[in-house]
């Protein structure tokens, strides 16, 4: 599928298009309610054929089961820079997003929303570009500092910028005694809704269901791309 013509193609542009987008960002809003469908994207790469695939699985929020799955597959839309990773990616994952035959409730990103060094990591830039309700787990801090949680589940210590000394998120339990994730606002909805929901979306793992998921189905549709090319 092709990248947007007027999609980014210099480091500056992309800057720039940031710049621009922080300022729509919304890092507040209520969770989903009830029977909510909250989506999980995710993507994977084939670096030799310059191709990404992207998957969104759509889960009931409450039972955590697959309700619907999609994936993508496009050219990789922009080279690798740190903190422009957004770009490269949010192409493949607005098309598995669009294949989706019912609208999420809720998208949850593997990665960050305003824990970002320009307030603006790929679930805030996807919430700003659908309107949907987004956040970020990731599995690294990236460049902000936390303290280390208590042990139990639930237990949560701010995501700090060590420039401005803000809180862009926070370091999140999701399982006694295993390492945090870091839970962002992304999009119409705030921190301390998205912590619930990771929460609800995680009672196994240390990364939620939709994360997962998502994960798997994209590494699935990779493997099947490979495999037909090399037959």
């Amino acid at each position: 599928m092709p990248v947007p013509a007027d999609w980014p193609t210099t480091e500056a542009e992309a800057i720039a298009e940031q710049q621009r987008l922080r300022a729509l960002v919304e890092p507040h809003g209520p969770a989903p309610g009830p029977g909510a469908l909250v989506a999980g994207v995710d993507v994977a790469y084939d670096d030799e054929r310059d191709l990404v695939v992207a998957a969104a699985v759509l889960l009931d929020h409450d039972t955590r089961k697959v309700v619907e799955e999609a994936t993508a597959v496009g050219r990789i839309a922009f080279p690798y820079v740190s903190g422009l990773l957004a770009f490269r990616e949010l192409p493949a994952v607005l098309d598995a997003l669009a294949a989706l035959t019912r609208t999420p409730d809720l998208v949850v990103c593997d990665g960050y929303g305003i824990a970002h060094p320009r307030r603006l990591g790929l679930a805030s830039h996807l919430g700003v570009l659908t309107g949907l309700r987004t956040y970020g787990v990731a599995k690294s801090p990236f460049t902000f500092t936390h303290g280390t949680p208590a042990p139990e589940r639930g237990a949560r210590t701010p995501l700090v910028d060590p420039k401005s000394g803000e809180e862009v998120g926070c370091a999140l339990r999701t399982r006694a005694g295993v390492k945090p994730v870091f839970v962002s606002a992304g999009h119409r909805i705030g921190l301390d809704e998205a912590v619930r929901s990771t929460l609800a979306l995680s009672p196994d793992y240390r990364l939620p269901e939709t994360t997962r998921r998502a994960d798997s189905l994209c590494r699935r549709a990779l493997t099947e791309l490979q495999t037909t090319h090399h037959e």
